[in-house]
Order: structure tokens, then C-alpha cells, then sequence
């Protein structure tokens, strides 16, 4: 995955916006307020990608597991975040699919009425 479909992929789900609250290198994407996905631009300039992506803590573990190109979260919660290598072996497909997932987990989390806003934003 290259970093415009990876940019791309994440800006077009529903109520997401990117931030750069750390500091200028690292990409934040959010919704309702809350990450979902972050990346170092200067990892992607040095050809060596990763995102961190939230995931449901018994799903981390099995595909730590499972994946090389995914280990525990770096610099954040090591029970419910994955940094997912992206210039290894896994497919643009699947590495949406992890996306999916961590957006999922997040908008969920959200309260109904943001969830709502999101859905339906007059």
C-alpha cells in the first residue's frame, strides 16, 4: 500500500478527519474526535510504512500471531493497538479490512447522537 491509498482510503469513511496533534510528522485520522489510524510520514519517506490501528484485543493477539508485519501497538496501548507493517506480504485488501476494523471499533465507541451526526450530518 503506498501512503496516497493509504491517505485516500482513510479520509473517505464517513466522518473522519486527519490531525497532526503530536507533532508535524505524525498523521492522525479521526472520527467523532477519536483515532482510529496514525503514521509517521517520515517512516513512509525512509520506505519503511507502518500504521497504528486499533483492534479488538483477542483479534490482536491472533494475528500478532499469525502476521510478521504485525506487532503490538508502538507507543500506545499494547492490548488494543497493532502497528501493521505495510511494505511486507500483506495485501492492500487485507490491510483495509484492518482498517475497517479499527474505524469500526471507534465509531462504535462513540456516543448515538455522534454516531448519528456522522451518519446524517444536515
Amino acid at each position: 500500500m503506498n501512503l496516497e491509498t493509504f491517505y485516500e482510503y482513510c479520509l473517505s469513511k464517513k466522518g473522519v478527519s486527519e490531525h497532526f496533534p503530536f507533532d508535524e510528522d505524525t498523521l492522525v485520522f479521526k472520527v467523532g474526535g477519536k483515532m482510529f489510524a496514525l503514521s509517521s510520514l517520515s517512516q513512509w519517506e525512509k520506505n519503511e510504512p507502518s500504521v497504528n490501528l486499533k483492534c479488538d484485543p483477542e483479534r490482536a493477539q491472533e494475528l500478532r500471531a499469525e502476521y510478521d508485519e504485525i506487532k503490538p501497538g508502538f507507543h500506545m496501548s499494547k492490548v488494543h493497538w497493532n502497528t501493521v507493517a505495510l511494505n511486507g506480504n500483506l495485501p492492500v485488501k487485507f490491510i483495509k479490512e484492518l482498517i475497517d476494523h479499527s474505524y469500526e471499533l471507534v465509531f462504535k465507541s462513540l456516543t448515538k447522537k455522534i454516531q448519528n451526526e456522522i451518519i446524517d450530518p444536515r
